[in-house]
């Protein structure tokens, strides 16, 4: 994992939990009205996650076979597939859901399957983004 984004990653998550009750959520109430800035929240979140698991090329050296070699970048295209996007996508969607477990407890705030509904199609916009634009900035045999 990419240390910055870890940091930067985890600083973002206790910052939704924190401002769940602050006054800048009610200013922000007449602006979002549908609460469609759950969208860019964990799209945001989603992309800072994707950046901590950033995948890095794997040390040593591979038999020159190519059916090892062929076997071995199917085998780091799965792993990087899984730890570049499901978990970070995971984690975010765990994110959201416990927010809004955290806001049924807020005397001022309330719990809605709508917004946890809105901070899925914001991971899932930016899963599908970065799924498309990694191979055109990383190894293609890193991910694919």
């Amino acid at each position: 994992m990419r240390f910055f984004f870890s940091i930067l990653s985890t600083i973002y998550i206790a910052a939704i939990f924190l401002l769940a009750d602050s006054p800048v959520v009610s200013d922000l109430a007449p602006f979002n009205p549908y609460s469609l800035l759950h969208i860019p929240l964990y799209g945001i979140l989603t992309l800072l996650l994707i950046f901590s698991f950033l995948p890095l090329e794997l040390k040593g050296k591979v038999p020159n076979s190519p059916e090892v070699h062929r076997l071995s970048i199917s085998l780091r295209t799965r792993v990087n597939t899984l730890m570049h996007f499901l978990i970070p996508a995971l984690i975010a969607s765990g994110v959201g859901i416990g927010d809004e477990i955290h806001q049924a407890y807020i005397p001022s705030r309330d719990a809605s399957i709508i917004d946890v509904f809105l901070d899925l199609i914001g991971i899932s916009l930016v899963i599908i983004i970065t799924k498309r634009l990694t191979p055109k900035f990383f190894k293609h045999d890193l991910i694919q």
